[in-house]
């Protein structure tokens, strides 16, 4: 989707901190609706279908809906929505750095989570690599997602043995891949083409018998490896 407008859903109660999102965003990007609350949230992102929905994680439920502490939030939008949407992506941004906070929406669905500290590029760069289906951390949360999803792959086997099945250039490309770098990120940085990022990455799982880059991220934070 690197060539096509990313078309966007910015979910927030801060109007203006949306205004701002929205000016921010790299001319690629088309944000297609707003919402301030978790009940307006999944009306427009049902209504409008985008490719990806920036939201934060705490948000209030809204009016009419449920007074339930899971009627609110970032991960209740998810729930209600990602079902009726399942072609959409979330993405959180928020100025939260909270471990459960984490952890919660990226239990929910989320496939990314950012901070509000980071730049209109950076955050630019974010949107189309979740579009592109990679996950997309800041770099000193996604130990908490490491930590949090470590325990889902068993250690049947010594590290160094498991390593040994891999390559030199398998391991730069799964360390990156494991952090959370979009494949066009590992490809610029490993100077390499993204084809050829793609058959190590093919080539990784199958060697260390996962089946997804989210399993991979688990085997390694498990293995002390990032």
């Amino acid at each position: 989707m690197a060539d096509a407008l990313v078309r966007v859903v910015i979910v927030d109660d801060h109007s203006i901190f949306r205004s701002g999102l929205r000016a921010d965003l790299d001319a690629s990007i088309g944000v297609v609706g707003e919402a301030a609350d978790t009940a307006s949230a999944v009306e427009v992102i049902e209504q409008s279908r985008p490719d990806v929905v920036l939201l934060d994680v705490h948000l209030p439920a809204g009016p009419g809906a449920a007074s339930a502490p899971e009627a609110a939030g970032g991960e209740a939008v998810i729930r209600a929505a990602g079902p009726v949407v399942p072609a959409t992506r979330f993405l959180a941004l928020s100025v939260s750095d909270a471990a459960e906070d984490v952890v919660r929406v990226i239990r929910a669905g989320a496939r990314g989570y950012i901070t509000k500290g980071s730049s209109g590029a950076e955050v630019s760069r974010a949107v189309h690599a979740v579009a592109d289906g990679d996950a997309v951390f800041s770099p000193r949360l996604a130990g908490f997602v490491l930590d949090a999803f470590g325990a889902a792959v068993g250690e049947t086997a010594a590290t160094s043995d498991e390593l040994d099945r891999l390559s030199a250039r398998e391991q730069e490309v799964m360390r990156l891949i494991a952090r959370g770098y979009a494949y066009k990120e590992v490809a610029a940085e490993l100077f390499i083409s993204m084809k050829t990022v793609e058959t190590h990455v093919s080539a990784v799982l199958r060697k260390l018998q996962l089946s997804s880059r989210y399993e991979l991220t688990a085997w390694a934070s498990a293995r002390r490896l990032l």
